[in-house]
């Protein structure tokens, strides 16, 4: 029971500091948008957009999902205490990461005249591109550091990293933004890369790894694993980014240019805020995961625990979002996006269903099991954006936002048929109980807003839910952490 107990401990803790990380880089990239847009206006902010966003496409085409796929072999050599094999992954991933690096920043610099052509429709953004080229590998080289520092569950020391490179980015580049203007992006572009990489250096370098040394022929025989998951990890990661892309052309030739916003936006608030917490626990729970997946019970248990501390932190919030997201539309953007509350408030209902599955997608990616990892997302891609299309076709906003929920809804059963049936995982009870109680109080919440006209009744009810799902969290987080007993040790000191 005290295992059981230091367990959720862990994972609990890990989730409260990365949550603070996100919801602290948020925060950074919030005053980073706002100094930019008053510098350089909005077109310096469309500039700096499409050159971030064509950077990225050629990042994930060239990465092989590198930063995923290591993290498991990394995780499971340490997990099992075995050294030599752990120096051997990272020294691999270390040379993986300067081919995949090099790799990208060529073809940027081969397809610079191109890229500019078909981002900007001219060539005077050719040389922009030949000097981001350093962009690519100086991240890639990144990304090989952080997989390490989350491998190995320096936990900390990669919030740290995260957080000051953040920090830092912000203050160096605000120079050059004042003194150069729209001229000054690229250049800060470059900065960030490079400050990032030094203080992700510095606290991997703390480590203190005597890698042994690996030819050529060796780095891509050991690292063909890492490869293969990452190609299929960028692959998906590609089919995900095109359905989004056809869903915003299906809504801009159906509807309009106001309502693909009126998209964006809403699931932008779902995705960005309420997606710290996702972003949070996959820090600590993919690494834990891999070290243990080739046991069974133990694997079955971390996925369960998981999601117990996920329900948890994740019920109050989602019926807060649901009573109050008018409110946090209007902070975030304005009034005038508040034709998306009614598709948000449905797409939060499906954020439940979302969280179950997303548990068991893991299970996949830790097995390694690359050819069921492409299936399973190129299928649930290709019958969300039906669902999308039809949903908005029939019903609008609102259409999406229930096109989300039949989505994952499914999404979710074909994940429980395959983790059952090729892996023999389970939900145990306490998880389908406290799931099956914070889905129930959600979906009240979301028929009060609908149902009562009286605005104040409807927030009443609202905020008796909230209460009731903040109450039964904490009796449970309390029951597998005695908070009441570390508040009191708390207190006394």
């Amino acid at each position: 029971m005290n295992e059981e107990k230091s367990s959720y401990r862990e994972i609990f803790k890990a989730t409260s500091i990365f949550g603070g990380v996100q919801f602290f880089n948020i925060l950074i990239s919030i005053i980073r948008a706002k100094f930019i847009a008053v510098i350089v206006g909005p077109v310096g902010i469309g500039i700096f957009g499409l050159l971030t966003s064509t950077i990225n496409v050629i990042t994930t085409l060239t990465s092989f999902g590198l930063g995923t796929s290591s993290i498991k072999d990394i995780a499971f050599a340490n997990e099992n205490k075995n050294s030599e094999k752990l120096l051997e992954v990272i020294s691999v991933l270390n040379k993986l990461v300067w081919y995949t690096g090099g790799l990208g920043m060529l073809l940027t610099l081969f397809l610079s005249p191109f890229l500019s052509k078909l981002t900007f429709d001219n060539y005077n953004y050719t040389w922009s591109f030949v000097l981001l080229s350093i962009t690519l590998f100086l991240g890639q080289l990144t990304l090989g550091k952080d997989a390490v520092l989350q491998g190995t569950r320096q936990l900390k020391w990669l919030a740290y990293a995260n957080m000051a490179s953040s920090s830092l980015s912000l203050l160096v580049t605000f120079p050059l933004y004042y003194l150069y203007g729209v001229k000054g992006i690229v250049p800060a572009m470059i900065v960030m890369s490079c400050v990032t990489l030094i203080v992700t250096q510095f606290f991997y370098s703390r480590l203190k790894f005597i890698l042994p040394f690996v030819n050529f022929k060796e780095t891509w025989v050991k690292g063909k694993g890492m490869l293969q998951l990452g190609f299929f990890l960028s692959l998906s990661a590609i089919i995900t980014a095109a359905c989004a892309y056809g869903v915003r052309i299906f809504i801009s030739r159906f509807g309009s240019l106001e309502q693909v916003g009126f998209y964006n936006a809403g699931f932008g608030i779902i995705n960005s805020y309420v997606g710290i917490v996702f972003s949070a626990m996959a820090t600590d729970y993919y690494p834990r995961l891999s070290g243990v997946i080739k046991d069974k019970f133990k694997f079955i248990s971390t996925v369960n625990q998981q999601g117990y501390v996920a329900l948890i932190i994740l019920g109050p919030i989602l019926t807060t979002f649901i009573v109050f997201v008018n409110f946090a539309i209007i902070i975030l953007y304005s009034k005038a996006f508040l034709p998306t509350q009614s598709m948000m408030q449905y797409a939060i209902i499906g954020v439940f269903f979302k969280a179950a599955s997303w548990l068991l997608g893991f299970i996949v990616l830790a097995k390694g099991d690359t050819k069921m990892f492409f299936w399973i997302e190129l299928s649930a891609n290709a019958y969300q954006t039906v669902f999308n299309c039809l949903g908005f076709y029939f019903w609008g906003l609102d259409g999406l936002g229930l096109s989300f929920i039949l989505g994952y809804i499914i999404y979710l059963i074909q994940m429980i048929l395959i983790s059952k049936y090729k892996y023999g995982f389970y939900f145990e009870y306490t998880f389908l109980k406290i799931f099956g109680f914070q889905i129930i109080i959600a979906v009240a919440a979301l028929g009060s807003v609908k149902v009562v006209s009286n605005t104040l009744i409807s927030y009443l009810i609202g905020v008796l839910l909230i209460i009731i799902s903040a109450v039964f969290s904490f009796n449970k987080l309390n029951e597998i952490m005695n908070i009441k007993e570390l508040l009191l040790k708390l207190k006394k000191r």
